[in-house]
């Protein structure tokens, strides 16, 4: 009896396990690489039940065994460099990228990111280690618009300029993602959506009143480019936006970005973003509501567990079918396979990337010349570039200048291989030239000083003032920032100025000033004390020797503002409006202190023209141009030729926008011809009486231009 009862209970356990392999390979195609991306999808939602599904609409997604798929942290950061998951290279912070005005070289570090992203992947994985900020995507690029210098978080942007902005986000965003259009090298996601850009310290229950045309004009182009260029992801921002939550905003998410843009990709949410919605918004009463409003608006992802925990109940209650769970989790299936989730292995490139991907030689080269490229030259009244027969001895002052999180900015990973401006220029300077390093003064003393006597015994000094990441950033991140991670106005520290005024007064060496910031400064308080000026922003894990390479002349500065520099915070409207009138060189109309797309170099570039525009252009023709640009001073160098729009003069036009540029590298004596083209289309506006774009009639001029301020040839046309 015992013997009869084994063998009828091992042809059970027989039967079910080929039934359970008869339903996992029925389960399964979704595996199956010969399938589209949509067939493929479709099968894996076929295979989840309910609640398998909505387990994976939040950010830290639990493994479903059934069908052997493992866990997976969504979260991660790349703002430039692999952040919070240990060595990785360092590049400059975004600002910084975006003052290269180089959309190649930020093509070329994105795609470096996601090697290593690649690579930590893969090592994390071969351990079983599936945490956060080891995953395959990135909530990257920060593409909001830097409307106000007081914003902590500007730094993580490409600067005020909608278009600049745009092609530099796109260029990150082609680098991270690579250019197979059914395979993600790592999926990318523009944030935050939209006109998300302080303050800081009300940032969870702001209100941002925008009207359409500021909207349309100013705090969307830069999202529609990323959308029309295949960014994967887009990420909902924390504040309303005219009274609705960005991450449940029909307007938005609907019928914007959804309808009128046709994206197909993710929806994230910012994180706890839903939270904000209920209990500090107090726009939809319960946690329940929020997350039937988010999921009926196209929310595919949320940073935070409300989805998970409440959508059940949602349904229960009857505010969503299940229907609405399949559409939402549906795209986070497309994307999860677009990265080679379910996969063999040996079908991926990307899987022999290991610990050589990571900070290798060709990475820290390219961070350097990030770093080279992104540096401003404000001023030099000769000094530089430094010679170094004629320079015996030196002397670097400052906290900042041995100070790595200057280099690191916020977002940030870490490498072990940083050179702070102390250690760049000592190893430049070489074993012949004695260098001395004295803190020289803090943050908070402003009446006990160091290093003013050796200064006065060197040959020059180097001053390391201005910020760091903990007086401007992310709320909670910047703990030493008075207002919540902003900043109150465009003071750099007195201790600072009061050092730098009695070392001008002790001696009359050279001084050289580095400013470090992420955001613009009153750089107009530093110039009487200083023979030059170079703006270092934060520089990443090489940017002491960035700096040491121009200051002794390795290279010329070619770093251009992107971002207005203004006189006084005086000067522009209140924080909280996010009207564009009175803001960024578009449409501020007063004196400023360095205008935006400014930047000295050592040698000196003259502008002709080869062909003009035609006089008069209709809808959608190209206006081409061809400018010949030569280096006629005695330095190698790289200039920026940034192309201008002046608008016909009708009312809430832009000053003048900028619509083209090229960077060049010109040798001395030798010239390059540049061709331009803008496309008419691209000039149109919107027409806030009949909400639609609209290419208006009348007189225009193209300014070939150093900088938004200093234009050297101009053409005239119409648009008829």
């Amino acid at each position: 009896m015992k013997k009869r009862l084994s063998i009828i209970q091992h042809l059970l356990a027989t039967l079910l396990l080929l039934l359970s392999n008869n339903i996992y390979s029925q389960h399964s195609k979704f595996r199956d690489c010969n399938l589209s991306i949509d067939e493929r999808a479709n099968c894996l939602l076929n295979a989840l039940t309910l609640e398998e599904k909505i387990s994976l609409l939040g950010y830290s997604s639990p493994a479903v065994e059934r069908l052997q798929i493992p866990s997976y942290n969504w979260w991660n950061e790349g703002l430039h460099g692999v952040a919070r998951a240990g060595q990785a290279t360092v590049y400059p912070q975004a600002i910084a990228l975006a003052a290269t005005f180089d959309p190649e070289l930020v093509n070329k570090v994105a795609d470096a990111i996601s090697t290593e992203a690649r690579a930590k992947h893969n090592m994390a994985i071969a351990k079983d280690k599936r945490l956060q900020y080891l995953g395959i995507n990135f909530w990257t690029p920060n593409i909001n618009i830097f409307r106000d210098p007081r914003w902590g978080r500007g730094q993580e942007t490409y600067g005020e300029d909608p278009f600049l902005t745009g092609i530099m986000g796109t260029a990150f965003v082609k680098g991270l993602q690579g250019d197979d259009p059914t395979r993600y090298k790592i999926s990318a996601c523009a944030k935050h959506f939209a006109a998300h850009s302080g303050p800081e310290a009300i940032r969870h229950e702001f209100n941002a009143i925008v009207d359409e045309k500021d909207l349309r004009e100013t705090y969307l182009p830069a999202f529609k480019t990323l959308v029309d260029n295949g960014v994967s992801a887009i990420m909902c921002g924390y504040n309303r936006l005219n009274d609705q939550p960005c991450c449940t905003s029909e307007n938005l998410l609907e019928t914007i970005l959804t309808k009128e843009w046709k994206f197909d990709g993710q929806i994230t949410t910012d994180c706890w973003a839903l939270d904000d919605i209920w209990l500090r918004h107090k726009s939809i009463p319960t946690r329940v509501g929020v997350a039937a409003a988010a999921i009926k608006q196209g929310v595919n992802m949320d940073c935070s567990p409300i989805l998970q925990q409440d959508a059940m109940e949602a349904i229960e209650k009857g505010l969503i079918t299940e229907d609405d769970i399949n559409k939402s989790i549906y795209k986070t299936l497309v994307t999860q396979i677009k990265l080679g989730f379910y996969d063999d292995p040996c079908e991926s490139p990307y899987t022999t990337f290991g610990p050589d991907s990571i900070n290798n030689t060709y990475h820290v080269d390219l961070s350097i010349e990030a770093a080279e490229k992104s540096m401003v030259l404000l001023k030099n009244d000769g000094i530089l570039p430094l010679d170094k027969n004629k320079t015996g001895s030196m002397m670097v002052l400052g906290e900042n200048a041995a100070n790595i999180s200057v280099l690191v900015g916020n977002y940030h990973g870490m490498s072990g291989n940083m050179v702070t401006y102390a250690e760049g220029l000592v190893k430049k300077a070489g074993p012949g030239t004695a260098v001395q390093y004295d803190f020289g003064f803090s943050y908070s003393d402003t009446t006990h000083f160091g290093g003013i006597w050796g200064a006065g015994m060197s040959d020059v000094s180097v001053v390391v003032l201005g910020l760091t990441p903990l007086f401007e950033g992310e709320e909670g991140d910047a703990f030493l920032s008075p207002s919540g991670g902003d900043k109150e106005g465009l003071n750099i520290p007195e201790s600072h100025l009061r050092f730098l005024k009695k070392l001008r007064a002790s001696h009359n060496k050279p001084i050289i000033a580095v400013l470090t910031a992420g955001s613009a400064l009153d750089v107009e308080k530093v110039a009487p004390y200083a023979d030059a000026i170079i703006y270092s922003w934060y520089s990443g894990e090489q940017g002491g020797t960035a700096l040491a390479n121009i200051i002794y002349g390795d290279v010329s500065p070619s770093g251009k503002l992107p971002l207005t520099f203004y006189k006084s915070i005086d000067d522009l409207p209140d924080y909280t409006d996010y009207n564009m009138a009175n803001r960024t060189y578009r449409y501020f109309g007063g004196e400023v202190a360095y205008p935006f797309g400014f930047g000295l170099s050592y040698t000196n570039f003259d502008y002709a023209w080869i062909s003009k525009p035609n006089k008069t252009y209709k809808k959608d023709q190209n206006i081409n141009f061809n400018v010949k640009v030569s280096n006629t001073g005695n330095f190698d160098g790289d200039d920026v030729i940034q192309v201008y729009i002046v608008y016909p003069n009708l009312e809430r036009m832009p000053i003048k926008e900028l619509k083209a540029f090229k960077r060049t590298g010109i040798k001395v004596n030798q010239s390059t011809d540049l061709t331009f083209t803008i496309n008419t289309n691209d000039l149109q506006k919107w027409d806030l009486k009949h909400s639609k774009w609209q290419l208006y009639k009348g007189e225009y001029k193209i300014l070939v231009s150093k900088n938004s301020a200093e234009s050297v040839l101009e053409h005239s046309f119409t648009i008829k």
